[in-house]
């Protein structure tokens, strides 16, 4: 007799619950190789890249981080457990290749702001010697939404194209600062309003070509656009029509 296939097929929603596990991890277990032939894991803080790529930050005396430079396949566990069965909530694994990001590099630089927004209090060692920036490119995924809710996910279902991803990159930091600064309350009203977010000081951490990420000390957010950006300057009729649904408007 056959074996049944205990994978769905992979829908949009899916694909949508997939990309929020990815967007609004604030830490994952990474499964990396050790010199020894043996599988070693450990939790490490994690931010993402425009297109989704997940972005770590390690010290080179970690034997993890030895451990991608001789090997860069890897794993990444995300998907935080809440109340109750731990196992009744959803969580994504990413099989991927790590790539450490020189410094100096235009690569390195956009890492580095993008981390630092999702975990602004690694300012205080990001800078040391001893520590490099990765990006973890997903080779596919494997989702598990729940109970019999099991999904396979190709990169080009985990990650927003490449080209609008790398153009929203240039002027990102500067619709960030400026939503931050000048539209707080519209910022406030996206993460109430749009991702059921608690009242209290909200701040928009990256923007991409699907959506938005807000963060409220531990407890981040994700609002996906009602359809994505195909250049930047979409983006800000967007927010401002976001706004106003937000408002009641």
């Amino acid at each position: 007799m056959a074996r049944a296939d205990p994978f769905l097929k992979t829908d949009a929603q899916a694909i949508r619950l997939a990309k929020t596990l990815m967007r609004t991890a604030r830490f994952g277990a990474l499964a990396t190789i050790d010199a020894d032939g043996a599988p070693l894991a450990t939790r490490v803080a994690v931010a993402t890249d425009t297109d989704g790529a997940p972005l770590i930050l390690v010290s080179t005396l970690s034997a993890h981080t030895a451990a991608l430079q001789a090997e860069p396949r890897c794993a990444l566990l995300v998907g935080e457990p809440g109340k109750g069965d731990p196992l009744a909530h959803p969580r994504l694994t990413l099989k991927a290749r790590a790539e450490r990001l020189q410094p100096g590099t235009a690569g390195h630089a956009h890492a580095r702001r993008r981390y630092l927004n999702r975990h602004p209090k690694a300012k205080l060692y990001e800078g040391f010697p001893d520590f490099s920036f990765f990006r973890l490119e997903p080779q596919d995924g494997l989702l598990n939404g729940g109970f019999a809710r099991a999904y396979r996910l190709t990169r080009g279902e985990l990650l927003a194209p490449a080209q609008i991803a790398a153009a929203l990159a240039e002027t990102e930091q500067q619709a960030l600062d400026h939503m931050n600064a000048e539209h707080a309350d519209a910022v406030e009203a996206y993460a109430t309003a749009l991702a059921a977010g608690t009242a209290g000081q909200w701040r928009l951490v990256g923007i991409d070509p699907e959506g938005m990420d807000l963060a409220r000390g531990d407890e981040v957010r994700r609002v996906f656009f009602e359809a994505p950006l195909g250049e930047p300057s979409q983006l800000r009729p967007v927010l401002v029509a976001m706004a106003r649904k937000a408002r009641g408007g």
